[in-house]
């Protein structure tokens, strides 16, 4: 794509909000009908019922008093009759609590307003839209989630229970920032809440996203800030000295706020570390654990909070709160809009909201609720099916696989395999545009730049990117392995520094080559201390270590010392299919997601050396599903880049606006030193094994390995190599 259409800029000008301007609430008709998953494929039957009122009202910057004297901003929309005005009666209430401006995100935000309010208004409901303390029209200073903003939320639906229009009961909708408020708002369990219904939100907001693996992010948090900054200077309605001041008091107090917190972080500062401030903050340990209403999570397999989500889910599960949960191949905005929460085959997202409270609020009976939907649902990846379960981490066992052998970033891969592995070591360069070609970048800008330049091959074929790192793959799969929950990836490891940034992506490959990326993980060397006490354990082993990330517990390994590191890959479900293959690849970035703090600036800049022996064994460890894992054979599978960087190139051709010659179109047959027999033949068998008996392989199989240094192509392959790298990156500066 050599240039960006004007409907891709506006979608995602519109996705950041930033230049939405005020959007008038009106009480028009119902939103755009979403596909139909009829409801009455449904076991029960179960259909929505139709509008009741025919149109909204909208009373704007209703007062909310706080108990420390300030008060809060919202509007209130109502029921309206034909003629407009406000139906009389008392209606149970739905609040939602914004940091975007509640005008904005009334309007649909860009996609980050989640359901159409309106449809749950026409069928009887009051909806309360409110400004978090700080932001939008509301007075005072952004807490970005503190211990009063957490109390804000809670009285708020303490008052709107209270109010001459409300019957005195309470349900809470929103996605990301206002599904976090809605945990804390039941953690505080306040007067009149009877279910809330959480998009996306975050558990653990400093692993979750703020440094995952003890880096920063860099990718989503300036967009978040700025977009907090920026919809809380925002008019609305007719300004007056009252809207002025409110202006002025945000830029001194969000703005500094903003700054603040960016500087210290930047600057290895409290904030770049885990800590009281983050620990105030995290829905997990302050929230969660007092919160009994029922509750309906929505989640993202590429999501932003695609780690914390899944880990509500299973601590609200554990004490026996009514919760369900849909777990979707969504990106963050996706997660939010909710448009495609309909292809779970429980109907919109504003049917099952409808569904959620009228049974929980307004008291409906409904027998066949648990047994149309239970209680967890997730897309399967790689198969392309919606799984339903009773529970999330729920009776998986845990499968691993040894790294062996030796690696080289492009030209040799190691393996994975069930039985014993062999010694060997893997060279991981810091190659600072690793992971700028991958899904991560998409997920980590919060589908941002997929809304400005679309689905590119990087979203679908992780190969280009995997050359930068050392790469381990099992053989051909002789079942189906289905995992679903989080990965450790536990590796030995050293550096010249005594430091380093491990970026491990796990994928699969199908036969015809291409990398399907199913997730990630992220670990700085010097903050891997592990703490098996916080660490999640299936059948005795690790799946999902627990790291502290304090400055306490930083140590930098002495030059070449070897150490163990355990990476927490984020949680998925996925099939790697029979005839596909497993893989690991670790890179030392991930661009744009992460970069270092000035605590951690060595992790950077450090050569890693992988370590795999019996006596320092490096190994995946994952959940997989009804015992179902498949063994794969030992030995290092070595494969070619002749295919792979043609293939890539030629796909960056035709949907990327490059125009770049394919290495495989410089290699003669039978003349790359990396696609041995062994290789060719196991292609040949996954092909024979596969619905897709087109593909073929990069190159024709060669008898021997010849001597790589001396290959003559060898330096105009690395050109090639980088300047493909380059200028992917440059081209993605330039658009963002």
């Amino acid at each position: 794509m050599s240039h960006l259409s004007g409907r891709r800029i506006a979608a995602a000008v519109a996705a950041l909000v930033t230049l939405a301007g005020p959007l008038a609430l009106t009480g028009g008709a119902d939103a755009a009908p979403m596909p139909a998953q009829a409801a009455a494929a449904l076991p029960s039957g179960w259909t929505p019922r139709p509008a009741t009122y025919p149109g909204t009202v909208v009373k704007a910057n209703v007062a909310i008093p706080m108990s420390d004297g300030l008060s809060l901003q919202g509007d209130l929309v109502l029921p309206a009759k034909a003629d407009g005005t406000a139906a009389s009666g008392k209606f149970p209430v739905v609040v939602e609590i914004t940091a975007y401006n509640k005008t904005v995100i009334a309007g649909g935000g860009g996609g980050l307003g989640g359901a159409d309010l309106s449809y749950l208004v026409k069928r009887g409901y009051a909806f309360l839209i409110v400004d978090a303390r700080g932001t939008g029209t509301s007075p005072g200073t952004w807490q970005v989630f503190g211990e009063r903003e957490q109390k804000d939320a809670g009285e708020a639906v303490t008052w709107a229970a209270k109010q001459s229009w409300s019957d005195g009961t309470v349900g809470m909708v929103g996605p990301s920032y206002m599904g976090i408020s809605q945990l804390f708002a039941a953690g505080n369990q306040p007067q009149g809440l009877k279910a809330i219904f959480p998009q996306v939100p975050g558990a653990d907001v400093y692993r979750d996203i703020v440094a995952s693996g003890g880096q920063l992010d860099v990718g989503f948090m300036p967009l978040w800030l700025g977009l907090v900054n920026l919809t809380g200077l925002m008019p609305t309605g007719t300004p007056d000295l009252t809207a002025l001041s409110t202006i002025l008091e945000h830029l001194a107090g969000s703005g500094s706020t903003s700054l603040q917190l960016a500087l210290d972080g930047v600057l290895g500062g409290e904030k770049a570390y885990d800590g009281p401030w983050y620990r105030e903050r995290s829905t997990l340990l302050q929230s969660v654990p007092k919160i009994q209403v029922p509750t309906f999570l929505i989640g993202g397999e590429y999501d932003l909070f695609q780690r914390g989500t899944p880990m509500i889910f299973q601590a609200l599960q554990e004490r026996g709160v009514p919760v369900k949960m849909i777990l979707g191949p969504w990106n963050h905005l996706q997660g939010s809009s909710g448009a495609d929460v309909v292809k779970a085959g429980y109907g919109t997202i504003a049917e099952l909201q409808l569904r959620w409270f009228d049974h929980y609020v307004r008291g409906v009976a409904d027998p066949a609720l648990d047994s149309d939907i239970p209680d967890f649902t997730y897309y399967e990846l790689g198969s392309g099916s919606w799984v339903k379960r009773n529970g999330y981490l729920d009776g998986q066992s845990a499968t691993s696989y040894q790294l062996s052998g030796s690696a080289l970033p492009t030209l040799q891969k190691g393996s994975l395999t069930t039985g014993p592995a062999q010694a060997g070591t893997a060279v991981v360069p810091p190659l600072p545009v690793s992971g700028l070609c991958t899904r991560s970048s998409s997920q980590w800008t919060a589908g941002v730049s997929s809304v400005l330049l679309g689905e590119t091959p990087c979203d679908t074929d992780n190969r280009l990117n995997d050359l930068a790192g050392a790469v381990y793959e099992t053989a051909p799969l002789s079942d189906d392995l289905r995992m679903l929950g989080p990965i450790n990836v536990h590796l030995n490891a050293s550096s010249a520094t005594g430091d380093g940034m491990l970026s491990v992506h796990v994928s699969r490959v199908a036969p015809d080559g291409r990398v399907d990326r199913l997730t990630g993980g992220w670990q700085v060397i010097s903050l891997a201390e592990l703490d098996e006490a916080r660490s999640t354990k299936i059948d005795g082993q690790i799946v999902q270590p627990w790291h502290p990330f304090t400055k306490a517990s930083q140590r930098t390994l002495q030059p070449g010392e070897i150490a163990p590191v355990d990476v927490e890959v984020f949680p998925t479900g996925a099939v790697i299919r029979k005839g596909d293959r497993l893989r690991i690849s670790v890179g030392a970035f991930d661009v744009p997601h992460l970069a270092p703090h000035l605590g951690v600036l060595t992790s950077a800049a450090s050569v890693i050396t992988l370590h795999t022996s019996p006596s320092n064994p490096s190994r995946i460890v994952l959940p997989t599903v009804s015992g179902t894992g498949a063994t794969a054979g030992g030995g290092t599978t070595a494969a070619g880049i002749g295919g792979a960087v043609t293939d890539i190139t030629g796909q960056l051709a035709g949907g990327a606006g490059l125009s770049l010659p394919g290495l495989g179109g410089l290699l003669p047959a039978g003349t790359d030193p990396t696609y041995d027999a062994t290789t060719a033949a196991a292609d040949a068998l996954a092909r024979t094994e596969s619905a897709d008996t087109t593909a073929a392989p990069a190159t024709q199989p060669v008898s021997a390995t010849r001597a790589v240094a001396t290959q003559p192509w060898l330096l105009g392959g690395i050109g090639l190599f980088v300047l493909l790298l380059t200028t992917t990156w440059v081209r993605a500066r330039k658009v963002t």
